[in-house]
């Protein structure tokens, strides 16, 4: 059975621009955090410790503008389209007002830090890759 991790944001007073609206930089961070906040709980992650992703590619539709409003709680959720060797690609949309602001897909490398190269994802995270794909 397939889940959508469901992360909450809140917007902060310095995320609007000149314009008033969300800058379209700092949305991404606040996606990124959605990314590792569904990556911390993956099997053999190290508790205190960030998981061992890295992003390899980023394509980001801005559907509608993003306001910034006082104590306003927003939704990413997020979910698997695919699951590789090394890698596995992720869907964010990113809501506010019942509405899709920001929709991405994001391919994310599992990387060994200690030889500055990917490496293949393992059963157990498979497993739990898997259980967020759609369909």
């Amino acid at each position: 059975m397939s889940r959508i991790h469901e992360h909450p944001i809140q917007l902060r007073w310095s995320d609007p621009d000149s314009y008033g609206h969300v800058n379209h930089a700092r949305a991404l961070s606040l996606l990124e955090d959605a990314r590792l906040a569904m990556g911390i709980a993956a099997p053999g992650v190290i508790p205190g410790r960030q998981p061992d992703m890295i992003l390899a590619r980023l394509e980001v539709d801005y559907l509608r503008q993003l306001y910034y409003r006082v104590g306003e709680r927003l939704c990413v959720r997020s979910w698997v389209t695919r699951v590789g060797t090394k890698s596995f690609t992720m869907r964010q949309e990113l809501v506010q007002d019942d509405e899709v602001a920001i929709r991405l897909d994001a391919v994310i490398v599992l990387f060994d830090m200690t030889t500055d190269a990917s490496r293949p994802i393992t059963d157990e995270e498979r497993a739990y890759w898997n259980s967020y794909v759609a369909g």
